[in-house]
């Protein structure tokens, strides 16, 4: 099995657009999850959600911001488990921009994944690929 979750899309929107998406608490809810997300290094946050308790899954993910490279990079911790103090997923969301002639390319790899995790893997990976597809419908949707 794999460890890391990889991801590319393309934007035809400024780098500035996507970042902002990436970066600003209430553009990620829209797209991802609610959250008190701050694009500060050390910052810890939270997204929540529905409850997965066949998962081993409370509904919340624990994050700490641990790089930010303005317009370039964004990294962090993504924890979770079946209750709060219990975590049994321990990974890291590092995202990657880069500016091209006629939009932005964005580049995810969430790794951290172990074995017996191969499930979680499997539907994190397609959610994933669902959520940043929602990113370039709110981005057209502004552009129309």
């Amino acid at each position: 099995m794999q460890n890391s979750i990889q991801h590319s899309y393309f934007y035809e929107q400024p780098l500035a657009a996507v970042w902002a998406y990436l970066t600003e608490s209430e553009l990620i809810a829209q797209w991802l999850m609610p959250n008190d997300f701050l694009a500060e290094v050390g910052h810890e946050f939270n997204f929540h959600t529905r409850p997965m308790p066949n998962f081993g899954f409370d509904g919340t993910i624990y994050c700490k911001v641990l790089e930010i490279d303005p317009m370039k990079k964004l990294v962090y911790s993504w924890q979770g488990g079946p209750e709060p103090g219990v975590i049994n997923l321990d990974t890291v969301v590092e995202w990657q921009l880069q500016e091209k002639d006629n939009g932005t390319e964005l580049s995810l790899v969430h790794s951290g994944f172990t074995a017996d995790q191969a499930m979680i893997f499997g539907i994190m990976s397609e959610g994933w690929l669902k959520n940043i597809t929602k990113i370039a419908d709110l981005l057209n949707a502004l552009a129309s």
